[in-house]
């Protein structure tokens, strides 16, 4: 069974995060765990990505496992690849710069699995220097991207930023994993 941590990260693209999960959940031989940001909490609950997933969401790098484990080096030893979908400005910039201060940073940078970041921000955040800056960083580090692409975005101007569309996330995942089955 192939472990999937998915990340969720406090954007409005989470609903489409959930689709991505629903998309995922029907492949047999995945295993779905998906640790959420407290941010990301605020626009989807975890009761629903608990629901989609049948597995317990995981948010807080503190929470006292049922049994005995480290929370951020069970995941993250378990995994076979890392989404995170959305990747905000904020994460993208904390991977990029070693800032480890929550459960999904912490899995993050404790795994040695392939990491893929589906970024979704409003276009002026994700043109910025800074990210485009982090973004290059990461590349350097071997972190893959999906996306983002040219639409609508939530402050209702359109461009770049845009989460990219639902099946090219999951397809991009299904790809990885398959390339990475073959080592």
């Amino acid at each position: 069974m192939k472990e999937v941590v998915i990340g969720v990260t406090g954007s409005i693209a989470c609903y489409k995060a959930c689709e991505v999960v629903s998309s995922l959940r029907k492949d047999q031989g995945l295993n779905l765990q998906v640790v959420m940001t407290k941010e990301a909490a605020h626009f989807v609950t975890p009761l629903t990505f608990q629901t989609l997933t049948g597995n317990r969401v995981y948010s807080d790098v503190f929470e006292v496992p049922e049994e005995w484990d480290l929370l951020h080096t069970s995941l993250s030893q378990k995994a076979d690849l890392i989404l995170v979908c959305p990747a905000t400005m904020n994460t993208i910039g904390k991977l990029a710069n070693g800032i480890c201060d929550d459960l999904l940073t912490c899995v993050i940078f404790a795994s040695r699995a392939p990491v893929l970041l589906a970024p979704a921000m409003n276009k002026a955040m994700f043109e910025h220097p800074a990210t485009q800056e982090n973004i290059a960083r990461l590349k350097r580090f071997g972190v893959q991207f999906i996306g983002p692409i040219r639409g609508e975005l939530a402050c209702r101007q359109v461009g770049m930023g845009h989460l990219s569309e639902v099946e090219g996330i999951a397809d991009a995942v299904r790809k990885q994993l398959k390339t990475r089955g073959k080592k």
